[in-house]
């Protein structure tokens, strides 16, 4: 049986992925009490890299804004693997942290990152509204724009 935020996600015209299997040395996510820890997630795409570019240089605030926004619909993913399907068990989005490959000059990472708040915010509705981190990085993992990760506060 679906429950209202599957039903959320219907309505907006998400599909969610199958969670991504760690590629290295990590869990992809870690539940400590009320809390879930989602590790970084890239935009994967049926299993496929997606946006591979450096803001600044190959991307702009557009093209990173639907990055983030792929990050965030594989970081719903992984909460759900976490919690056995169970989406309503999110209580709050608690914070989102979020890496823009950038060039030096680049300064619009919080725009770039607003695909992933706004998302949340769209899913979760008022438990989607978090404390936030956008920062830019060198390089990130495979090349991509965007990786973000997130902290839940879960029943």
């Amino acid at each position: 049986m679906a429950g209202r935020i599957d039903a959320r996600l219907k309505e907006l015209g998400i599909e969610l992925p199958q969670a991504a299997a760690p590629v290295a040395a990590y869990v992809p996510f870690v539940r400590t009490g009320n809390q879930l820890f989602i590790s970084g997630q890239i935009p994967l795409v049926n299993g496929e890299v997606k946006h591979k570019a450096k803001l600044g240089a190959d991307y702009g605030v557009e093209q990173g804004y639907e990055a983030a926004k792929t990050c965030a619909i594989n970081i719903i993913a992984q909460a759900k693997a976490a919690l056995d399907g169970d989406l309503d068990r999110v209580v709050r989005v608690v914070k989102l942290v979020g890496f823009v490959n950038s060039t030096p000059d680049f300064t619009d990472q919080p725009k770039v990152i607003n695909g992933a708040s706004e998302l949340m915010s769209q899913v979760f509705g008022d438990a989607g509204r978090h404390a936030r981190s956008a920062v830019s990085a060198a390089s990130l993992p495979l090349g991509v724009a965007v990786e973000v990760e997130a902290i839940l506060e879960v029943a």
